[in-house]
């Protein structure tokens, strides 16, 4: 069956939880379209559709869509029939918690930590910013017009302005 991986995001106002419930919703779906049934208690799980799962946060968007400024953004890796896709896109289009969400169709699902994840982490490993910019003073305070060298520099004297000129 071809592979296909959707992001969706999600309402702000949703828990992460609700997040998790709308893809076990989605994988639910395909799985049954795909003529997979789902393990009963006690009994090893069948095999699943959604190969990747990856929650990226609640993160900012780009504009505003539908009064939200942030959204929480679900990616999925799927193996699945078009039609069970397109059953998928259809719910999440009538879910008024989903805001987006974009499908496309692949070759082959990376197993690795998507980018997003990935830069995720090396963000939370730098903690260092390294030393202070050159052009500001000890109190963070940056340099204003008057800092500069050549006004502190200049003597506050009376000025000659018309030295060369004659009457």
């Amino acid at each position: 069956m071809p592979l296909y991986e959707c992001v969706f995001i999600a309402r702000n106002d949703v828990t992460q939880a609700q997040v998790e419930a709308i893809a076990d919703s989605i994988g639910a779906l395909i799985d049954a379209d795909n003529g997979i049934a789902p393990a009963a208690e006690g009994e090893a799980p069948a095999a699943t559709s959604v190969l990747k799962r990856e929650y990226w946060g609640l993160r900012s968007l780009a504009y505003r869509i539908k009064k939200n400024r942030k959204g929480h953004y679900m990616l999925l890796g799927l193996d699945a029939k078009p039609s069970s896709i397109t059953e998928m896109e259809r719910q999440l289009g009538l879910n008024e918690d989903v805001l987006r969400f974009m499908t496309i169709r692949l070759d082959a699902i990376d197993e690795a930590p998507s980018a997003i994840l990935s830069r995720k982490s090396d963000d939370r490993e730098r903690s260092f910013r390294g030393p202070k910019p050159a052009g500001r003073f000890e109190s963070g305070r940056k340099r204003g017009y008057d800092d500069r060298e050549e006004f502190r520099a200049r003597d506050d004297g009376p000025r000659d302005d018309f030295r060369g000129m004659e009457e």
